[in-house]
């Protein structure tokens, strides 16, 4: 068999279209329905902008860089976001009080069964109100799209879920030490300062590989990923909450234990879902977060993402809020019992070169 004819046919031949035209016409049943879902809750469905001056300012995400090119030939560098939260934010900070947003959202250097260069992210923000309520939105959710789908079961690859059942909420402590063995809590500091020789120490008592450039972020996703993680969603979904403040990205520390801050990840099925946070909106604090993790992104990848100067401005005039950011591809491939992304996206991007 030649190199040529051994390649899959291509997403547009008719074979191919008929096979993945049940899991798309479920796709836009399911995005009808939580259309619908967020106008019955007086929610405002906002378009944001693809183009910005920062993609966002996370270490290990990449983004797609492009270049506004002005009359007299100058070029302004730009960048195809990896999110519309900071267009949201800014949003909030003009006064909306609920918003929603289906966005085509681009990241570099990401692809496989889960992950495609552009995918749907759904965001929706709740000004003066708590991250405890958006956990019940994602139950809600969770039990629509089964619903819209016909099915009594989330699944992937053999592992299911039942959407009527609520969330199990779990603390980031509480899994690392149901999974691994860690008191992860004993290696950070009553400020959330962390002790990496703390945990290092702790993963080679329980015989997980620690590498003398780890730093305690490492070593901590090394742990999430390889022991906690594909342990969570099985049976009924799993709110992860109550991340390290080390780890906190734009939420803001819980109120009753400066250790940890208001972020929850949502899993089913083993598969990361959504990402949310009771929202920070102290500017100066974001600032010096993001000037950390660019300076991570520098050491290990040599490059770094400007900061987005008008969103930290808008984030001092920002009310109090909770934010999630949901993979909508995802959510279809769950309830429709897809096994790769690209079977619930109309127009896949095309394959490159490794």
């Amino acid at each position: 068999m030649s190199a040529t004819s051994s390649k899959p046919s291509p997403w547009w031949t008719p074979d191919v279209h008929a096979d993945r035209r049940p899991f798309l016409v479920a796709r836009n049943r399911i995005q009808a329905a939580l259309r619908g879902w967020f106008a019955a809750r007086d929610f405002i469905e906002v378009d944001t902008a693809t183009l910005q001056v920062s993609p966002g300012n996370e270490a290990h995400l990449h983004a797609f860089e492009t270049a506004a090119i002005g009359h007299a030939g100058t070029r302004t560098p730009l960048y195809l976001h990896t999110s519309p939260e900071f267009a949201c934010k800014k949003l909030l900070a003009a006064g909306e009080r609920r918003i929603a947003c289906f966005a085509h959202v681009y990241r570099n250097r990401e692809r496989g069964p889960l992950h495609h260069p552009e995918f749907t992210m759904l965001e929706w923000y709740r000004a003066g109100e708590t991250y405890d309520v958006l956990m019940a939105d994602c139950g809600e959710m969770l039990a629509l799209a089964a619903d819209i789908a016909g099915v009594s079961r989330l699944a992937y690859r053999g592992a299911t879920c039942d959407p009527a059942l609520a969330p199990e909420r779990l603390t980031v402590a509480d899994a690392f030490t149901r999974h691994a063995g860690i008191d992860l809590l004993a290696t950070i500091g009553p400020d959330g300062a962390t002790d990496r020789a703390a945990l290092a120490a702790a993963m080679r008592a329980g015989g997980l590989r620690v590498a003398d450039d780890d730093t305690w972020a490492d070593l901590f996703s090394r742990v999430l990923v390889e022991k906690v993680e594909p342990k969570l969603g099985f049976g009924r979904a799993t709110v992860l909450c109550e991340y390290p403040t080390a780890e906190a990205a734009l939420a803001r520390p819980a109120p009753h234990d400066p250790r940890v801050a208001e972020r929850f990840e949502l899993y089913a099925c083993g598969v990361e879902l959504a990402n949310a946070f009771g929202e920070l909106t102290d500017a100066a604090e974001q600032r010096r977060r993001f000037e950390l993790e660019m300076a991570e992104k520098a050491r290990v990848y040599g490059e770094t993402y400007p900061l987005d100067e008008d969103f930290l401005a808008a984030l001092a005039a920002m009310p109090e809020a909770s934010g999630i950011a949901l993979g909508f591809d995802r959510l279809v491939m769950l309830a429709t019992g897809a096994s790769r992304i690209e079977q619930v996206l109309w127009a896949p991007v095309a394959e490159t070169a490794p």
